[in-house]
């Protein structure tokens, strides 16, 4: 049976974790995917006490849904590849925490976000500073058995897995894996999808399902809040060449409806629109 995952942001905001879980079970999720993005409200999350992380823990085993995982954002704000030392050393900060986090509520998998800056210009400088950074941050998730799992993204700096795989090369570790995600992985004109997933499958650790506009002469993209359908993804071909591929990791779907007041028909359109698709490619879905 596939294992299927929700965003945390898909749903709402203002709600307890033990109401987020029970949400997740009646849409019918196996998992929620967390967020800790640039925001002070969520990057606290990882000052949580012993007493909070062991509620939470309670609320997620007494639910039957799991976080499978952790959308690592907060380096877009503090990343690796600063000219700035401070943000720098707080890059390293959070990536420590954030294993530390991840280790005590059993999450196998963080997801670090693919830039090197985000608000900053980019150099060979920030490249290099995002190597070192990922080597340290590397061999301290390896001492946890966590999986630091890179997106591909929005952004040139990681926008294929063939330049996941020129990092993986200077970082040699079952503990640096790659996190496709299908919609930014097929905006971009350069790549190829298919041939980005069969390059990559050895070192996948889970598949990120939206839509995206695609990046054209005249356009820049679109990469958030696209309909499933509308966009450029072509979902059943890229779910075919997973299955061909003998992929059977979680798939994630990625919406941004937490301040929807109708999130969960949202949802449930997205599952009508991916659910017969990952059926049509062989996948056994509930």
């Amino acid at each position: 049976m596939a294992q299927i995952g929700i965003y945390e942001k898909a749903l709402p905001k203002g709600i307890t974790w033990q109401e987020r879980f029970a949400l997740a079970k009646e849409l019918g999720f196996d998992f929620i995917e967390m967020s800790i993005d640039e925001t002070d409200e969520r990057l606290a999350r990882l000052d949580w006490s012993d007493e909070q992380l062991a509620q939470l823990r309670e609320d997620m085993f007494q639910s039957g849904v799991r976080i499978n995982s952790i959308c690592l954002s907060g380096h877009r704000r503090f990343p690796f590849g600063s000219l700035d030392l401070e943000k720098q050393q707080k890059a390293k900060e959070i990536m420590d925490k954030a294993v530390r986090f991840a280790h005590k509520l059993s999450i196998k998998v963080i997801q670090v976000a693919g830039y090197d800056v985000y608000y900053e210009e980019k150099s060979v400088t920030s490249r290099e500073a995002f190597i070192e950074g990922m080597k340290e941050s590397v061999k301290q998730a390896a001492n946890y058995g966590v999986i630091l799992s890179i997106e591909i993204m929005d952004d040139p700096f990681m926008n294929s897995i063939g330049k996941f795989l020129e990092i993986k090369r200077q970082i040699r570790s079952p503990y640096l894996q790659v996190y496709p995600d299908l919609g930014n992985l097929s905006a971009w004109p350069e790549n190829n999808p298919a041939v980005e997933l069969e390059e990559g499958i050895d070192c996948i650790t889970s598949i990120h399902l939206k839509d995206t506009y695609p990046v054209t002469e005249n356009s820049s993209g679109q990469f958030r809040d696209v309909p499933f359908g509308e966009g450029c993804v072509d979902f059943l071909g890229l779910l075919k060449n997973l299955k061909r591929l003998d992929y059977d990791g979680t798939f994630l779907i990625e919406m941004w409806s937490e301040k929807s007041s109708n999130f969960k028909e949202e949802i449930e359109a997205a599952k009508n629109y991916l659910y017969p698709k990952l059926r049509e490619a062989g996948y056994d879905v509930a």
